[in-house]
């Protein structure tokens, strides 16, 4: 069974550069393409059988929060990973909060990319170390949270922690699940449970008080 994948962005040659990454893999299949988000939908309503999307986030029309947003309504089966040249703080927050399913930079290379894809599939997230390394950064200092609740569902595990200190450094799941002595579904269930926690305020917001604070 190989992994029906579609991709969304608006430069042509980064279209081709990506489906040529995945020509490598036998179990990855590229469906089709659209270069913005409101053509991309159009053409998943005539053609919905797809596992994966690759999405960039800088597109005219409708970007690519705003498109995951909508595909994650319409059909939330589908995996997004955002393949994106910027790793800034507000993007990152911004695509999780949509609902993607992970984040990867355009510079990756195939087999990189290949176990992102299949790890996404399995109910991790794929996240590039400088990603991990943010939002690691973000967790990390206590941000100004008016609801106490939401402060409670913020913080992470001790384990949790770990699990990301160890993406930061761009260690493998089977890497990581060997240094702290856990199996590679538990260290999965960690990064999922990351994820939800990142989606419990508004992110942009706490970014932006964090700056202002200094945080980060």
């Amino acid at each position: 069974m190989s992994v029906k994948i579609a991709i969304v962005d608006d430069n042509s040659f980064l279209i081709k550069a990506v489906k040529e990454k995945l020509s490598f893999f036998t179990d990855l299949e590229y469906r089709f393409s659209a270069s913005n988000g409101s053509d991309f939908i159009t053409k998943l309503e005539a053609n919905h059988n797809i596992d994966l999307i690759l999405m960039d986030i800088e597109m005219p029309i409708l970007n690519g929060i705003e498109t995951t947003a909508i595909v994650k309504q319409k059909y939330p089966h589908i995996k997004i990973i955002m393949l994106t040249v910027f790793d800034n703080d507000e993007n990152i927050f911004n695509a999780i909060k949509a609902g993607a399913d992970g984040y990867l930079l355009k510079e990756i290379n195939p087999r990189d990319l290949h176990d992102g894809i299949i790890e996404t599939l399995n109910g991790g997230a794929a996240m590039n170390p400088s990603i991990a390394m943010k939002t690691l950064k973000l967790l990390r200092n206590p941000i100004e949270i008016e609801n106490k609740q939401e402060q409670e569902d913020i913080k992470l595990t001790k384990r949790e922690t770990d699990v990301l200190e160890q993406l930061s450094k761009g260690l493998s799941y089977n890497l990581i699940a060997e240094n702290l002595i856990l199996s590679t579904g538990t260290i999965r269930k960690h990064i999922e449970h990351i994820y939800r926690k990142l989606q419990v305020h508004n992110k942009l917001e706490a970014v932006q008080k964090a700056k202002r604070n200094k945080l980060i």
